[in-house]
């Protein structure tokens, strides 16, 4: 114990639940018993020299003072540009678009925007573990829908199905904010065309709001396609678009990203994203700028994520895993209860770590992304590794 701990004063914690999260705890697992980590969604393998040389060309042209707090504006066009191409919506990079360090930040900072004390902000679990504590530090109240989880009786497989009926009875004159997120992490659905349609009745006549999670917009799969946000003029007059480019260029550690909004919303983001981060790093902001004019760049992920995705999976069929469906994002959902060992019946945070700590391979249990862990008996792997380390994990996984 500090020995000068008896002076610190004594202060009420703004987030008294929340603890180390579950990603951190499962890597710093997987790194104490050299496990080989599946749990934390990040690539193994390099990004493009291309772009690393795009970020030294900018650091040796002197682009390496502050940038303007909305971000370069050769990176703002680009990032309207993309959005106009793939999705019909032309968003002002002047008014409209806004860099930021990375989506999660992004989420915080419209959350903060917008949501009050009294507020209620629904959200779809299985979440993403950062909304519930941004709600919290906006003083907004968390209303909780799940997904509509679907077991076959005959294969044993769990599917998921947006709670349609759930989220209109959650929706009150108290809703400031809806977040939604597609493609889902962790589940993988991609939401349909028709859902945006389904969506913008459900709030026609109300003064909801959306964040529209879309940090896994470039990677699905079997042909189906991203729908969104953007690409529905209702629903893109009332949402926060949120995306990455970590996630889609391998860079996960940069922390880039942005949002774009209408005008009259942007407006409140960025009063508070000039007192929460200001802006985000040059270099960076003007390599990807000029990356980002390349579109092949981005299109080329579907079929990249998903030989890897198919690889994985033919390789999980020779184990007693139960696959889920798993048609976007780079994560596959899997089964465990059917295994044919004592440990199928641990909860799903108990079986990870032991998987972890005996079998070598590192998962994340998605009752992580409930506020009240439900017991599904499913785990998330991630595949956005080198094949050699999916081989080394299957290798492990088929000792089951």
């Amino acid at each position: 114990m500090d020995q000068n701990s008896h002076l610190t004063p004594a202060f009420p914690s703004r987030l008294p639940e929340v603890g180390t999260t579950v990603f951190t705890v499962m890597s710093a697992l997987a790194a104490k018993h050299q496990a080989i980590n599946l749990g934390q969604g990040f690539p193994d393998f390099p990004c493009d020299r291309e772009l690393i040389a795009e970020v030294n060309a900018a650091m040796l042209a002197d682009h390496n003072q502050y940038p303007p707090m909305a971000g370069v504006a050769e990176l703002r066009h680009s990032v309207a540009q993309k959005i106009s191409a793939l999705y019909g919506h032309d968003y002002d990079p002047e008014t409209e678009i806004t860099i930021t360090a990375g989506g999660t930040q992004g989420i915080m900072t419209a959350i903060l925007s917008c949501v009050s004390p009294g507020d209620e902000v629904v959200i779809i679990e299985p979440a993403y573990d950062s909304y519930r504590p941004s709600i919290d530090l906006a003083g907004g109240k968390t209303i909780a829908v799940s997904l509509l989880a679907k077991r076959d009786d005959q294969s044993r497989v769990y599917s998921y199905a947006i709670p349609w009926e759930d989220l209109a009875n959650a929706i009150g004159p108290k809703t400031r904010l809806l977040i939604i997120n597609t493609p889902h992490n962790p589940t993988g659905i991609v939401w349909q065309a028709s859902d945006l349609l389904r969506l913008a009745q459900l709030v026609k006549n109300t003064n909801t709001l959306i964040l529209s999670d879309e940090v896994y917009e470039h990677m699905v799969y079997d042909g189906h396609v991203h729908q969104s946000i953007a690409s529905h003029p209702a629903l893109a007059a009332r949402s926060f678009l949120i995306s990455s480019f970590g996630k889609t260029y391998h860079v996960t550690g940069w922390k880039v990203g942005y949002v774009a909004a209408p005008a009259a919303m942007m407006r409140e983001f960025r009063k508070v994203h000039q007192f929460n981060v200001f802006t985000v790093n040059t270099p960076m902001q003007y390599g990807l700028a000029k990356y980002l004019k390349n579109e092949n760049h981005y299109l080329s992920l579907p079929s990249f994520y998903q030989s890897k995705r198919d690889y994985f999976q033919t390789g999980l069929r020779a184990t007693g895993f139960k696959l889920l469906p798993a048609p976007a994002t780079y994560f596959q959902c899997v089964n465990y209860t059917d295994l044919d060992i004592p440990q199928s019946k641990l909860s799903e945070a108990e079986f990870c770590t032991w998987l972890t700590s005996e079998i070598g391979v590192a998962a994340i249990p998605v009752s992580a992304f409930y506020a009240a862990p439900v017991e599904s008996g499913v785990i998330r792997f991630c595949f956005a590794k080198k094949e050699q380390t999916l081989s080394n994990a299957l290798t492990r996984l088929q000792s089951l």
